[in-house]
């Protein structure tokens, strides 16, 4: 006679489990045999009891390492004979891992707990948030645990197979299920994807949550991860132009940022990891959009005027002191002449000497050309802008090559709308694509 099983408390399951419980309640229904009771119900029956526990355990640890969890009701199934509990090893932590539900699941509750605050939300849980994100899409990404996914769908598309095939008989619909197995997998993996990337950027763009530089750095990790580059050019203009929260009175108001500000421009190490993911995953429009709203920007224009420009120009302000008091010390040490006249001519001599030799030195770095590869300047365009803009050429240079043909006789010869656009847009910028006298072979 068999065992009554004790009903575990609703909860969000996956339909397949939802199903596979509750044909548990009606053993009555199948005619017992050891296909049909022992085999699909002991695997399932561990892939339910380990979904259960990867919640409280697995992801809570990966994302507070020094976190307290609780223990589960699955674990008592997983007792020895003396009552005692097995040791977990790395090996079965990555196992449950492979919990497709519980990450979804996991990662509503990192979302939720930012949507649902009506206060302003601390950078802590935001970059909690955002972490779990990173955490499930490491483990997605992993070459080593893909094999494991596919391995979990497929078995529990399998089981249910096994037990949705013995109410009815052998028919096309039975045949035809093998068949779709590879695409179910592969559309699992890609919804878990989309979701996680879906849920960054639900967090990231919530009204309330102010974007800090760590927190877009996190941001883009996460979808350089997962190979999603469709969001990046949003998320650097809401970094630069999105109202900053402010709490008064009980309620949240929003004050206008200045895009153009010092603050708000964004490190180069973030932007050309950004770039890298959407060459990659070869989205033209995204990799424009980056550019646009990182190198092309004025924020960032000021911030490397500050960052290189104020050294040179202190040198430049401070030369003419230094200069007279050199000129003044060398008038001491001649007697030809009185002091005055021969510190005016040193004095002038100093200053013509420096004037004519970093004047060399600017248009020697300003003109300089050996960087460029396809994208070069237009004539006339002014010295200075072309070192501001020298980032913004760079990176469009980088489009040109990543499209275009990398055999250099070959270069030149590209076609069709996604190239006539990338070479209109250059145009407009004030720049050249494949300019024809500085191409291999032109030159005579």
């Amino acid at each position: 006679m068999p065992r009554p099983v004790t009903v575990p408390p609703s909860r969000s399951v996956c339909q397949i489990c939802d199903s596979i419980i509750s044909r548990r309640l009606h053993p009555a229904r199948y005619p017992l045999s050891s296909r049909n009771v022992i085999r699909p119900h002991t695997r399932l029956e561990r892939g339910f009891w380990a979904a259960r526990s990867i919640q409280k355990r697995t992801l809570s640890s990966a994302v507070i390492p020094n976190g307290t969890t609780t223990t589960s009701a699955g674990n008592t199934r997983e007792r020895d004979e003396n009552g005692n509990a097995p040791k977990r090893t790395p090996k079965t932590a990555n196992q449950e891992l492979s919990s497709v539900t519980n990450m979804m699941t996991y990662l509503e509750r990192a979302k939720a707990k930012v949507l649902s605050n009506r206060r302003i939300p601390p950078e802590a849980d935001v970059s909690a948030a955002l972490k779990a994100c990173r955490v499930v899409a490491d483990y997605i990404m992993d070459d080593s645990v893909q094999p494991q996914i596919s391995h979990m769908v497929n078995e529990l598309d399998s089981a249910a197979s096994e037990l949705l095939s013995l109410d009815s008989s052998n028919g096309p619909e039975s045949s035809r299920s093998s068949d779709t197995t590879v695409s179910v997998i592969s559309a699992q993996v890609k919804q878990i994807i989309d979701k996680i990337s879906e849920t960054a950027y639900s967090v990231l763009s919530h009204p309330p949550v102010f974007i800090t530089p760590d927190l877009l750095k996190l941001y883009v990790d996460i979808q350089a991860r997962l190979g999603r580059p469709e969001t990046l050019p949003r998320a650097f203009q809401m970094y630069a132009s999105k109202p900053m929260p402010r709490e008064a009175s009980g309620s949240i108001g929003y004050v206008n940022q200045d895009p153009a500000k010092v603050a708000n421009a964004i490190d180069s190490k973030v932007i050309d990891k950004a770039l890298d993911t959407a060459i990659e995953s070869r989205n033209l429009d995204a990799a424009v959009g980056i550019i646009e709203n990182s190198y092309a920007a004025k924020a960032f224009i000021r911030s490397k005027l500050v960052r290189q420009g104020f050294l040179p120009a202190g040198t430049f302000a401070l030369t003419p002191i230094a200069a007279y008091i050199l000129a003044t010390n060398f008038s001491n040490m001649q007697g030809t002449m009185d002091g005055a006249t021969a510190t005016n001519v040193a004095f002038a001599g100093i200053l013509a000497y420096v004037g004519f030799t970093a004047s060399i030195g600017i248009v020697a770095v300003t003109t300089a050309n050996d960087q460029m590869r396809r994208v070069t300047w237009a004539p006339g365009m002014p010295l200075r802008t072309r070192w501001m803009r020298e980032e913004e050429r760079a990176a469009l240079d980088k489009i040109a090559c990543a499209w275009g043909f990398r055999e250099k006789w070959r270069q030149g010869e590209e076609e069709g709308a996604d190239w006539d656009a990338l070479r209109e847009y250059i145009g407009q910028k004030g720049m050249v694509l494949d300019r024809t006298e500085l191409m291999e072979g032109m030159d005579r």
